[in-house]
């Protein structure tokens, strides 16, 4: 499908901006980012806080979770959760408009049902975990079977100001199945005014030595001009159709992980697809998606294939 003709889901004037809270820093960094891009963009920002009732039954006993007091404190978490989580958006941005939601039901279900109609769903992630695994249920059922474009801002444990300049960077594998990240891409570097740098590593292996000697130290003059030409063609159409965004390209011998967390301490943000170069269904998120979600130095667009 050509540039020209993939749909665009996401971007009706109706599509909120929508962001997970727990009430946490983590997810108040989220917050600030989907309100600044919600405000940037003129677009509602929908607050979304699930306190997941099911589950509680599940853990305490469907006795328990029925006395007032446990389902009252549940609800009074939630709305102080999202009370915040409104103050947050409009300390900067007074006339956004912000709707919150809270509900009983799981967190997960509801941001991914939402991301079936938002112009993207942001969530936040605190740094330090040791696997993808660790970064929580939510994030990780949100990032790998969301719709459209999913944004995972990460927290560092201190105060962060938001990122106004510097690229947008997409990570390019070359597949077929690549196509919605480009358009997203072009997309925010065209919102944002942004020079877009598109990352692109023609093999999937990892940099290593032997004998002292990098063993991916070969002729590979032929190798690189044919890549190249491949993102040429790939983008040439994007290019046409999106003129005023200056593309540079950037084609390695392999590392795409490493040299995406480089180009990310100086992105606005990073672009990737949710899956790799052989784009099963039913794949969680590529190993790359999955890297960069848990290290990158700036918010990370998880793209999904509509």
């Amino acid at each position: 499908m050509t540039a020209e003709h993939l749909p665009h889901l996401h971007d009706s004037a109706s599509a909120a901006v929508v962001v997970g809270t727990d009430g946490s820093p983590a997810s108040s960094h989220a917050v600030v980012w989907a309100a600044q891009t919600a405000a940037d963009r003129r677009r509602r920002l929908i607050i979304i806080h699930g306190y997941d009732l099911a589950a509680t039954r599940a853990v305490l006993g469907s006795a328990e979770v029925f006395v007032p007091s446990v389902v009252e404190t549940l609800r009074d978490h939630g709305h102080q959760a999202l009370e915040s989580a409104q103050r947050i958006a409009h300390e900067n941005h007074p006339d956004l408009e912000v709707v919150t939601e809270l509900s009983d039901r799981n967190p997960a279900a509801l941001l991914i049902e939402l991301s079936s109609t938002a112009h993207l769903v942001v969530l936040g992630a605190t740094p330090g975990v040791g696997s993808f695994a660790h970064l929580g249920s939510t994030l990780l059922a949100v990032a790998s079977q969301g719709q459209g474009r999913i944004v995972v801002a990460r927290h560092t444990g201190t105060q962060q100001q938001l990122r106004r300049s510097g690229p947008v960077v997409l990570g390019m594998d070359g597949s077929p199945v690549g196509e919605p990240a480009i358009q997203a891409a072009f997309d925010e570097a065209c919102e944002r005014g942004a020079e877009l740098i598109v990352v692109h590593a023609w093999s999937d292996l990892s940099e290593g030595q032997f004998a002292g000697t990098s063993y991916l130290q070969i002729p590979i003059a032929e190798l690189e001009t044919a890549e190249h030409a491949l993102l040429s063609e790939r983008l040439a159409g994007w290019q046409k159709k999106y003129p005023t965004v200056a593309v540079t390209r950037r084609v390695y011998l392999s590392g795409a992980r490493k040299h995406l967390i480089e180009w990310s301490k100086t992105a606005q943000l990073v672009v990737v697809g949710s899956r790799g170069r052989g784009g099963f269904r039913g794949m969680l998120l590529s190993s790359t998606s999955n890297h960069l979600v848990q290290h990158a130095h700036c918010p990370v667009m998880v793209v999904h294939p509509d």
